[in-house]
C-alpha cells in the first residue's frame, strides 16, 4: 500500500541533477497505469503552432514526459484522490510552456470522470489566458478523435472561449484574474499561466485562496502553475509562492506541491555565471527544440548593447535569473553596493546603544506618497554610520497606486511600513521615534533633524510641542541638486563599507527604484524620475546625510563631566 509519507517531493540534490541533465522530479511511487495512459494521450496530441504540426511525443524532451507522468500518476484511481495537488513549474521563455500546459489540461479533461467538471485557464489578463485557450483549441481541431466537426468529443466555441466535452459536459474556459469572478470557483483543473504576472497583482493572495479553496471539493483536481521568472524583483504573492516552491524542493517544508524550477543555483547567479553561454542549456531544457542557442546568443548581444536593464531582462526571461535591485541603466550607483552593507536585524534600540550621536532625515511627501524617516547614527568606536528607516502611508495610496499596492502590503507585513486610515498617526509615531533618541541622550545640541521643507508643517508643530525649537533644532534641507553631496558621499560610503543599514526590504525596494539623472556635475535623484515607484525613505536618508556630513558633536554625558579635572576639584 502506498502511504502519503512516500510522496515527498523534496529534491535536495537538484543542483547536481541540473548539472548532469537529470530529471528535476524526484522518484515518486506513481500509479503507473494512470501515468502511462495519460502519457500516451499527451504524446498523441499535436502542436498547432509548429510547422508540420508534429505530435508532442515527437518534439518534447524527456523532462516534459516526467512532468506529465507525475501530474497524472499522482492520482489514486481507487480513492479518486490526488497525492500531489499543486505543481509549480518555472522555465524560461521559448521552452514551449503554452503548448505543454494546454495539452496537459486537454489530457486532464479527456481522462476526467466527474460530470460537468470545469477546467479554467487563468492569467492576469484575458490576453495572456487566451494564449493557452488558442493552443488547446488548436490541439483539438488537429485531432479527428477530439474535434466535434470531425466526429470527435469536444465542441470548441470560439465566441465564448469555451471547449465542451460532449459526453461528460466538462468545460474548459478562460477567466480574467478578477476577485469577483474567481469567487466561488469549484474548478477541478486549474492552469495559471505566468504566475509572476498574476502574483504581482493587487489582492493576488485572495485570488489564490479562492482557487485553492475550490479544489477542496474536487479531490481529483490539481492546480498547475507555469511561469518564467519575474521581469522585476519578485514581490507579493509571486515571491511567496516561489519561496514556498523552493522550500519544498530543498526539503525545508513538506507539502503536496511538486516544484520544477529550472534556475541556476544562487551562487552561480550571484557570480553571473549565466554570462557564459555554456550554462544556458542547464536552464533551457528544450534547447535546440523550441529554442536555439543561436537565437539566445543574438538576444544576448542585443541586450548587452541595450545596457544593464536590457541585460537583466534577458537574464530573467531567458535564463530565469532573479532580478536584483537597481538593475536598470539609469540606476543610482549606490544600488550596486547596497546589499553588501546590510546588517539584517539591526534594531533601533541597538543603533541607539552603539552610537554616540544620532540625527534624523525626513521626507513627508504628498497625500499619495510615503512619509519617510531615517535615523543615522555614528558608531561610538568605529565611526561607521548605522541607519534604520521607517515609512507610513494612508490606505488611499493602495487605491491610487494599484501598481505598487501588493508591494506596499508586503512591506507592511515585514514591519517596515505602516498603512493607516489617517495621516495624524504618521506624525505621532515619527515624533515618538525622535523623542526616544532624545531621551536616550543621543541627539546633538544643535540641529538634529533635517527635513524636505515641503509639507512638513504638522510634523514641525508636533516637534515644537515636544520642546524642539524649529529655529535651532530643525533644518530645511534643499532637494534636487542640493542633495548632490549626500548622494555622492553615500555612494562612496557604500563602496568602502563606512555605512551599515538594517537590511530592510523597504529600503532595498526604494534603492532599486531610484533613478539618477546627471546634469552637469550634479546627480539628481528625484521623485519625478522614479515615477509611481516610491523612494521617499531613501530621500529621507539623503536628507539626513546632509546633517551627518557636518560632523555633529556627540552630546556631553554625565561621565564626561565627572572625568573633567576642573569639576573634580
Amino acid at each position: 500500500m502506498i502511504h502519503a509519507n512516500d510522496w515527498s517531493t523534496a529534491c535536495p540534490d537538484w543542483a547536481e541533477r541540473l548539472a548532469s541533465g537529470r530529471s528535476l522530479i524526484p522518484d515518486l511511487p506513481l500509479f503507473r497505469p494512470v501515468a502511462d495512459k495519460a502519457l500516451r494521450i499527451f504524446k498523441s496530441l499535436r502542436v498547432p503552432d509548429m510547422i508540420g504540426t508534429p505530435t508532442l511525443g515527437e518534439v518534447c524532451e524527456e523532462w516534459i514526459f516526467d512532468l506529465v507522468r507525475a501530474i497524472f500518476g499522482a492520482y489514486d484511481p481507487e480513492t479518486r484522490r490526488r497525492m500531489i495537488r499543486q505543481f509549480f513549474v518555472m522555465i524560461p521563455k521559448k521552452n514551449g510552456k503554452s503548448s505543454i500546459s494546454a495539452a496537459i489540461i486537454v489530457t486532464a479533461v479527456i481522462l476526467n470522470e466527474r460530470p460537468l467538471a470545469e477546467a479554467i485557464l487563468i492569467a492576469e489578463t484575458q490576453k495572456i489566458s487566451d494564449i493557452a485557450f488558442r493552443q488547446a483549441a488548436g490541439i483539438i481541431r488537429l485531432d479527428p478523435r477530439l474535434d466535434k466537426e470531425k466526429g470527435g468529443i469536444f465542441d470548441v466555441k470560439d465566441h465564448s472561449k469555451t471547449i465542451v466535452h460532449m459526453n461528460t459536459g466538462a468545460v474548459i474556459r478562460i477567466l480574467s484574474a478578477d476577485g469577483d469572478v474567481i469567487t466561488g470557483s469549484k474548478a477541478a483543473y486549474i492552469l495559471v499561466d505566468e504566475t509572476h504576472v498574476l502574483g504581482h497583482k493587487s489582492k493576488a493572495d485572495a485570488i489564490y485562496l479562492e482557487l485553492e479553496g475550490g479544489l477542496a471539493s474536487r479531490p481529483e483536481g490539481f492546480l498547475l502553475e507555469i511561469t518564467t521568472q519575474s521581469k522585476v524583483q519578485p514581490h507579493g504573492e509571486f515571491k511567496r509562492r516561489l519561496k514556498l516552491a523552493r522550500d519544498v524542493r530543498d526539503g525545508k517544508v513538506s507539502l503536496p506541491i511538486l516544484p520544477v524550477l529550472y534556475e541556476l543555483p544562487a551562487k552561480m547567479q550571484a557570480a553571473k555565471a549565466w554570462m557564459d553561454d555554456s550554462t544556458w542549456g542547464l536552464v533551457n531544457p528544450n534547447l535546440e527544440r523550441s529554442v536555439s542557442i543561436d537565437f539566445l546568443r543574438e538576444k544576448f548581444v542585443e541586450a548587452q548593447e541595450g545596457g544593464d536593464d536590457k541585460l537583466a531582462l534577458f537574464a530573467s526571461q531567458h535564463l530565469n535569473v532573479e532580478m536584483g535591485i537597481g538593475l536598470h541603466s539609469d540606476r543610482w550607483v549606490g544600488a550596486d553596493y547596497w546589499l553588501k552593507n546590510a546588517e539584517p536585524g539591526l534594531t533601533y534600540a541597538q543603533l541607539l546603544d552603539q552610537c554616540e550621536v544620532v540625527i534624523f532625515g525626513g521626507d513627508v511627501g504628498g497625500a499619495d506618497d510615503l512619509f519617510g524617516l531615517t535615523a543615522i547614527g555614528r558608531h561610538r568606536e568605529t565611526k561607521i554610520w548605522l541607519t534604520r528607516s521607517w515609512a507610513w502611508c494612508v490606505r488611499d495610496v493602495l487605491k491610487n497606486r494599484k501598481e505598487i499596492a501588493p508591494r506596499l502590503e508586503e512591506l507592511e507585513r515585514a514591519g517596515d511600513l505602516r498603512i493607516t486610515d489617517g495621516a495624524a498617526e504618521h506624525v505621532e509615531e515619527a515624533v515618538a521615534i525622535i523623542c526616544e533618541a532624545r531621551d536616550a541622550g543621543r541627539l546633538p545640541d544643535g540641529v538634529c533633524i533635517g527635513l524636505d521643507p515641503y509639507g512638513v508643517a504638522a510634523l514641525v508643530d508636533a516637534l515644537e510641542a515636544e520642546g524642539f525649537d524649529p529655529s535651532t533644532r530643525i533644518a530645511p534641507i534643499g532637494q534636487g541638486y542640493k542633495l548632490n553631496g549626500a548622494v555622492k558621499g553615500l555612494e562612496r560610503r557604500l563602496l568602502d563599507g563606512r555605512i551599515r543599514h538594517a537590511g530592510q526590504p523597504m529600503m532595498t525596494w526604494c534603492v532599486g527604484n531610484a533613478k539618477a539623472e546627471q546634469r552637469g556635475n550634479n546627480v539628481y535623484i528625484t521623485k519625478e524620475a522614479a515615477g509611481v515607484a516610491k523612494i521617499d525613505p531613501l530621500i529621507a536618508l539623503f536628507t539626513g546625510a546632509v546633517l551627518m556630513d557636518t560632523n555633529p558633536q556627540a552630546p556631553a554625558s554625565l561621565d564626561d563631566f565627572l572625568s573633567d579635572p576642573v569639576l573634580v576639584i
